[in-house]
C-alpha cells in the first residue's frame, strides 16, 4: 500500500509516495502543466540526495499529475526580475535547475520517468537524463526555445547531440514536436507503454526490491511494445534530415532545405523552413554550436557551457531576444488574462488555457529579433556567449562531486 508523505517545510507541488523500496515523486502543478517552480526544483534536489543515501531505497519513479509530465520551467519570475535588471535571480534559479539535471544524469539508483503527456524544455531536463524513460501515445516532446529567443538548455546539448544522425539538430533548432513513437525511435524514450497499462506497470515496479537495471528493464519491457510510426513522423524523413541538418552553418541548412523544396513540393520541408526563419537568428547559431560541440563533451561540461550562455542572455548584453520572446508570451499588452488556444500539430490536438503559458507559443506568433538576420551575426558574436561572465561577484556553475556511480552514469562524465 502506497503511503503519500508530506514533510514539514515541503511544498505540495511535489508529492512523495513510499511503497517498499520504491519512492515515487509526483510533479503536482497540473493547472500549470507541472511547470517547474524554484520550490519544486529545490525539493526534488533534496529528495534525490536523501534517497540516494537511504539504503532502503532501490528505485525512483518520477511522473506528473494531470495531462503533462512537465511543460518546462516556470520562467515568469525569471523574466520579470531580468527585465528589472536583476539577472542574478534567474541565474540562481538556473544554477539550481542545472544542478538537479546533473544529479539526475549521474544518479546511482535507477530512475523511471513516466512521460505520459507533455515533455518540454525543463521537463526534458528532469527526465531524459534518467536511466529509463517511458513514453506513451500521449507523449509530446519538444525543445521550443529558439522560437522564444532562448536556446535548448537543461543539458540538451548533451542528450540532443546523442540522438541518431542529425535528429538532435533538427529537434533543437526547429522546436518540432515528437510523439511517443518518435521518442522511442530516436532514443529519447527507452520504452513505449500504452497509457492504459501504466497502472499495472507501476504496480509491478513497486513490488520489486532491486536496483538492477536489467531486472527493471525486463519488467518495463513486459508491458511495452514497439508502436507504429505515423505517416508524418520525422523518422520517415531521416535521409533529408541528415542531408540538410548535417550542414556546417544555419545558413547552409536553410539553403539546402530550400534547394530540396525547389525540387519537389513537400509540406514538411516548407514548414521546417518556416520554423527556422521564425526563430531567433542568434538562438539558432548558438544552439547549433552547442549541439555540435556537445557530442564531444560530458554532461557536466555541457551544463556549464549552457549556464554561461543563459547568464549572458539574462543580462541582455548582446541581444534582448529572450526578453522579446518571453515578454510576448507572458504579458498580454492590455494586461488582462485571455483565452489562449495552443495547437501541438499532432492529431489536431488543441489545449485551451485561461492565460498564455511561458513554455508554448502560437504557431502564428512572430517576434522582432535583434540582430534580425543570420548574416548580421558573426562567429565572434557567438563566441561571446560561450565566455565566462565578466562579474567579480559571479562564478561559473559549480556542479557537486559525485561518487559510487554505476557504469551508465560514469559514461556521461
Amino acid at each position: 500500500m502506497a503511503q503519500t508523505l508530506y514533510n514539514n517545510g515541503r511544498t505540495d507541488q511535489v508529492l512523495v509516495e513510499e511503497t517498499g523500496s520504491v519512492r515515487t515523486f509526483i510533479l503536482n502543478r497540473p493547472k500549470k502543466l507541472n511547470a517547474l517552480s524554484l520550490q519544486m526544483i529545490s525539493q526534488l534536489t533534496e529528495l534525490f540526495y536523501a534517497n540516494e543515501e537511504d539504503s532502503n531505497v532501490k528505485m525512483i519513479i518520477l511522473k506528473g499529475h494531470g495531462r503533462a509530465f512537465c511543460a518546462g520551467g516556470d520562467v515568469s519570475p525569471i523574466f520579470h526580475n531580468a527585465r528589472q535588471g536583476n539577472w542574478k535571480f534567474g541565474a540562481n534559479f538556473l544554477q539550481k535547475e542545472y544542478t538537479l539535471n546533473y544529479v539526475m544524469a549521474t544518479y546511482s539508483k535507477p530512475q523511471v520517468s513516466i512521460l505520459n503527456g507533455i515533455v518540454m524544455g525543463g521537463g526534458a531536463g528532469a527526465s531524459i537524463h534518467g536511466r529509463f524513460r517511458v513514453a506513451t501515445e500521449k507523449s509530446v516532446f519538444a525543445m521550443p526555445e529558439t522560437a522564444m529567443g532562448y536556446f535548448p538548455d537543461v543539458g540538451a546539448s548533451y542528450f540532443l547531440s546523442r540522438l541518431p544522425g542529425f535528429v538532435g539538430e533538427y529537434a533543437g533548432l526547429t522546436g518540432s514536436r515528437l510523439d511517443g513513437a518518435d521518442m522511442l525511435a530516436s532514443g529519447l524514450a527507452t520504452h513505449f507503454v500504452s497509457s492504459d497499462k501504466l497502472p499495472l506497470l507501476e504496480q509491478a515496479l513497486v513490488k520489486v526490491d532491486t536496483s538492477d537495471p536489467d531486472a527493471i528493464s525486463a519488467i518495463i519491457s513486459h508491458f511495452s511494445h514497439i508502436p507504429k510510426l505515423k505517416e508524418e513522423s520525422h523518422y520517415h524523413r531521416m535521409k533529408i534530415i541528415n542531408r540538410c541538418f548535417s550542414r556546417r552553418t544555419i545558413e547552409e541548412i536553410i539553403f539546402t532545405l530550400e534547394s530540396e523544396a525547389s525540387d519537389k513540393k513537400d509540406n514538411w520541408i516548407s514548414s521546417t523552413i518556416q520554423l527556422l526563419k521564425k526563430a531567433s537568428p542568434t538562438s539558432l547559431k548558438i544552439s547549433l554550436r552547442l549541439i555540435r560541440e556537445g557530442r564531444l563533451q560530458g554532461v557536466g561540461s555541457c551544463l556549464v557551457r549552457e549556464s554561461r550562455i543563459a547568464y549572458h542572455m539574462l543580462r541582455g548584453e548582446f541581444t534582448k531576444d529572450c526578453f522579446e520572446g518571453f515578454g510576448a508570451i507572458l504579458i498580454d499588452k492590455d494586461r488582462n488574462p485571455k483565452v489562449c488556444y495552443i495547437h501541438l500539430n499532432m492529431d489536431n490536438t488543441e489545449l485551451r488555457f485561461r492565460e498564455p503559458l511561458p513554455f508554448i507559443y502560437s504557431s502564428f506568433t512572430y517576434f522582432q529579433w535583434e540582430p534580425s538576420s543570420l548574416e548580421l551575426i558573426s562567429d565572434d558574436d557567438v563566441d561571446r556567449y560561450f565566455s565566462k561572465i565578466d562579474d567579480e561577484d559571479w562564478e561559473d556553475l559549480k556542479l557537486p562531486p559525485r561518487s559510487n556511480l554505476p557504469p551508465y552514469a560514469i559514461a556521461k562524465l
